[in-house]
């Protein structure tokens, strides 16, 4: 437990004037991508190193940089001492792709995990998703954004010039011991930082700024704003462009949701400015707010003291110099065509409930469920025909905001408590907050993809909730849907190690298509047609080596295995 003298210091801390450089995250781009999670250790105070947890570095990992349209292959190198997955957040990809709880990654292997890229173009993030194990993957430091482009945004004149007129900004509070090591389980997260940079700063042109805002706090919300309440304008939400800048001062993203916005700094060379969290606006029953329940009696144990809860708090200072020399001037207008799935189209309304498991002023310190029960892993909660319509009705009956999240689906808010969302929701969605009492509706489409064995999930984006069981799982299901390939039924691939040749032999229910060969730079070296195989394909003549061999069948069932020679 923190002493009193600990949290003083933590108060004096945040007067402190910013003082570090702005990281940014490095980028990864190609059709081939290597992801690779690590045990290192990072400065997050001056003069002292603390364990942490990244992908390809000490902490966070690199912004991946994907194209609409684009088959990317992705290679993800388990060095932890752990099993973990890797989640896609907001992405469209078939389930054996997602990386929920059930596709893990053991320590020392590796999975590829390989899809077209059907999102639009949006801000999205990848990190840890295994079960009672997501906060403290995230909480140590894996987490990456993901950057999307089509010709969509392509064709608007916007800052894109990433780390300089287009910043990533992911923003976390964590809690420390007195030897500066991440406190996991903690409701005390009273450091803030960005880019895993506290105290800091970052020099920005005077011309109009583009920032892609994740909150990847594990229970924080943030009420951004800038200081001096200058106006910025929201050009994105979770899944893409809205169809208008919106002019705003204040913007609220509970954990998971992400946002874009344009700043014109085009007048205001040689000044600074502050992004803030203006917390002492927020209203109860949210994580940051003064009480974080919705009654002021309610409280959670080791939320108070904590300087953040309740106060107006800097998050990163800008200091803005002389403008680029293709500088953008001016904030777009009209973005992109958002078209709303109309209500008419959905066959079936789903209710889910969110209740705390025991009622009363100290349901705080307990755990939280979906429809009266805690996740189960071998229990799928729903089975959803493929190209269902459908309109997902939420209702907070907690003393405390809830960030639900769907995997799978981008969705359109309907309404809050009957009434229609605000402009800066009315786009594309994968996270909404749910107020205590409040009532949310949203309707979607289950499109594209079907697995009869492997489900998505949906949950509460407080990790804290999450890791305690307020998560449930859903299979999308088609006639056509086939199994998947695994070598305990349907599969065999020997000898491995080869001397040279390799047979590959799968069962008739599961027809085969393509079979590659890729070496570890991602090369495809081999690309055999497989289809209308009914026996085996030999595969001869292989170089000493190690390989990913990648099975095909049906344009779904993928199956990924390291090849020795």
């Amino acid at each position: 437990m923190k002493s009193l003298f600990f949290t003083i210091l933590s108060f004096a801390f945040f007067a402190l004037p910013a003082q570090n450089p702005l990281a940014i995250p490095s980028t990864l781009s190609g059709d081939s991508i290597y992801l690779t999670l690590q045990y290192g250790t990072h400065s997050f105070f001056n003069g002292v190193n603390s364990s942490t947890m990244g992908v390809n570095g000490n902490i966070l990992g690199p912004t991946l940089m994907l194209n609409r349209g684009q088959f990317v292959n992705i290679f993800v190198d388990n060095q932890l001492d752990d099993t973990t997955t890797i989640h896609w957040h907001g992405m469209h990809v078939a389930p054996e792709n997602d990386g929920g709880p059930h596709t893990t990654i053991a320590p020392g292997s590796i999975w590829n995990p390989s899809f077209t890229v059907l999102d639009k173009a949006a801000t999205y993030w990848y990190h840890p998703h295994l079960h009672k194990k997501t906060n403290e993957h995230v909480s140590k430091g894996i987490a990456g954004l993901i950057i999307v482009k089509d010709d969509e945004e392509a064709a608007l004149d916007l800052p894109r010039t990433y780390g300089v007129d287009d910043f990533p900004l992911v923003v976390q509070t964590k809690d420390f011991d007195e030897k500066k090591e991440i406190i996991v389980h903690s409701n005390n997260d009273d450091i803030v930082m960005v880019n895993a940079t506290v105290n800091p700063y970052l020099d920005v042109p005077a011309q109009v700024v583009r920032f892609r805002l994740l909150n990847g706090s594990s229970q924080r919300s943030f009420n951004f704003g800038l200081s001096n309440d200058l106006p910025f304008y929201q050009i994105a939400s979770d899944g893409g462009l809205l169809s208008n800048s919106l002019q705003m001062t204040r913007l609220l993203l509970a954990p998971g949701e992400r946002a874009e916005i344009l700043v014109d700094f085009g007048q205001m060379n040689g000044q600074t400015v502050f992004l803030k969290s203006y917390a002492s606006e927020l209203p109860n029953g949210v994580y940051g707010a003064a009480y974080p329940g919705m009654m002021s009696g309610m409280t959670l144990n080791g939320y108070n003291p904590n300087p953040l809860n309740g106060s107006d708090f800097d998050i990163l200072q800008l200091r803005i110099g002389a403008p680029t020399a293709a500088a953008v001037v001016s904030v777009p207008t009209g973005l992109a065509e958002v078209t709303p799935i109309d209500e008419s189209e959905a066959v079936i309304t789903r209710q889910l409930t969110f209740s705390p498991e025991q009622m009363g002023p100290n349901q705080l310190n307990g755990d939280f469920m979906i429809n009266n029960v805690f996740f189960d892993m071998d229990v799928i909660n729903y089975e959803i025909p493929l190209d269902n319509t459908e309109i997902w009705e939420l209702r907070n009956q907690s003393a405390i905001s809830h960030p639900f999240h769907i995997h799978d689906v981008q969705f359109y808010i309907l309404s809050r408590n009957g009434v229609a969302p605000p402009l800066n929701e009315q786009g594309r969605k994968d996270v909404v907050m749910v107020a205590p009492q409040e009532t949310v509706r949203f309707i979607t489409r289950f499109e594209t993809f079907s697995n009869p064995d492997v489900p998505y999930m949906y949950h509460c984006h407080l990790l804290t909730h999450e890791d305690k069981g307020m998560m449930g799982q859903f299979l999308v299901t088609s006639p056509l849907s086939v199994p998947s390939l695994n070598e305990d039924g349907n599969l065999r691939v020997y000898p491995n190690p080869s001397g040279g040749t390799v047979i590959i032999e799968a069962d008739a229910s599961v027809p085969l298509e393509r079979i590659d060969i890729i070496d570890q730079s991602g090369r495809v070296l081999r690309s055999i047609d497989a289809s209308g195989v009914r026996d085996h394909v030999r595969i001869d003549g292989i170089a000493r080596g190690f390989y990913m061999l990648r099975i095909l069948g049906n344009g779904q069932a993928r199956y990924t295995k390291l090849l020795v020679h």
